[in-house]
């Protein structure tokens, strides 16, 4: 019987200006990013459902691109992400995920717009579930979703964080300034 390659899952602390929250990555890629202040909990529960049977080995040093990439993010000196990634989820929700990594810097689009791109319109509820999966906040920028209104809606890192990383996004875009010359 063949062995896996790979039964380690490997985490770090990141903090930052905004918050501090947990990454996890295979040796593949990155398989998680927590929410805000979340405690340790919140990556155990994560990896007993995708990960069962994995050891997790906190490595700050080969977590330190996702870190550094972090850093830049907040920096303003980086607007998407190329690094690699070992998402886990259904073939339809890595489609959404895949989806939402087009979604401009600085933009938002609504969960029924993403229903659409995929040529699956009735499907919103789906999306939205598999939105609600996404195992990696940020890096896979989910934030960018809003309701069909405009409103902000769930998220897993909560409103605040949602909102504060739409208004990051903006302030960084220079769309801040243009929403604010014109009233909105």
């Amino acid at each position: 019987m063949k062995s896996p390659i790979n039964c380690s899952l490997y985490w770090t602390r990141f903090t930052g200006s905004h918050g501090s929250m947990h990454l996890a990555a295979t040796e593949a890629g990155l398989v998680f990013a927590g929410s805000w202040s979340d405690s340790f909990r919140e990556l155990e529960a994560w990896m007993n459902i995708r990960c069962p049977g994995y050891t997790i080995v906190r490595d700050d040093k080969k977590l330190q691109p996702y870190t550094t990439a972090l850093e830049a993010f907040f920096l303003g000196a980086r607007r998407s992400f190329t690094i690699p990634m070992d998402l886990r989820g259904t073939p339809f929700q890595r489609a959404v995920w895949d989806l939402l990594g087009s979604i401009p810097y600085g933009e938002t689009r609504s969960y029924t717009d993403i229903a659409a791109l995929l040529g699956r319109p009735a499907s919103v509820r789906a999306v939205a579930a598999a939105i609600g999966a996404n195992p990696a906040l940020i890096f896979v920028p989910c934030h960018r979703v809003i309701g069909k209104n405009g409103s902000l809606t769930g998220y897993r890192g909560g409103l605040k964080m949602k909102e504060m990383l739409i208004r990051h996004e903006l302030t960084q875009s220079g769309m801040a300034d243009l929403a604010q010359k014109s009233g909105n």
